[in-house]
């Protein structure tokens, strides 16, 4: 339930992010909802890792999971400080290298519905935050494109899985 929970709102930052990203949204208003979802996932992540039954699972789960709430705290920092983003744009490389192996990993031992979607999820999250490093770090002229990945990587990594882990069909 704990993924469902993060999931949701891993599609609420991203859609929102990504109407941002194209102006739909001020700077100050979107801090709320980076820091509700960096602190929801940060719930996810504290007890994965230190919660009783803590394993090497729960653990990796959890270190990924900081990837998530890490990125989400330092967007709401960007827009509340007015900073131009190259250090979360270099930190969006580390997570994209990061996602591939993962990505991988994910594909080569699915054995559900769930483990096929969340696989294909953390390919699309490497090329997310591929992306954020381009935009960002490099200064490459793909807002525009990146806004929509965003957005999309929202209603179909976030939202749709996450609210159907809560419903109880995944």
């Amino acid at each position: 339930m704990l993924l469902g929970l993060s999931l949701l709102y891993v599609g609420a930052v991203l859609f929102l992010n990504g109407l941002w990203l194209q102006g739909r949204i001020e700077d100050r208003e979107i801090v709320v909802i980076n820091v509700v979802s960096a602190l929801v996932s940060l719930a996810v992540v504290v007890q994965g890792a230190f919660g009783a039954g803590a394993d090497l699972a729960s653990v990796r789960a959890a270190a990924l999971t900081m990837l998530f709430s890490t990125t989400y705290f330092w967007v709401a920092y960007n827009r509340v400080v007015a900073v131009d983003g190259r250090g979360l744009g270099w930190f969006s490389l580390f997570v994209a290298i990061t996602a591939v192996p993962v990505a991988g990993s994910a594909f080569a031992t699915m054995r559900t519905g769930l483990d096929a979607w969340m696989a294909i999820n953390w390919a699309l999250w490497a090329v997310l935050w591929t992306m954020y490093f381009l935009l960002l770090a490099l200064r490459k002229d793909i807002l525009r494109s990146t806004a929509w990945f965003t957005m999309f990587c929202g209603i179909a990594t976030g939202w749709i899985p996450g609210y159907l882990i809560l419903d109880g069909w995944l």
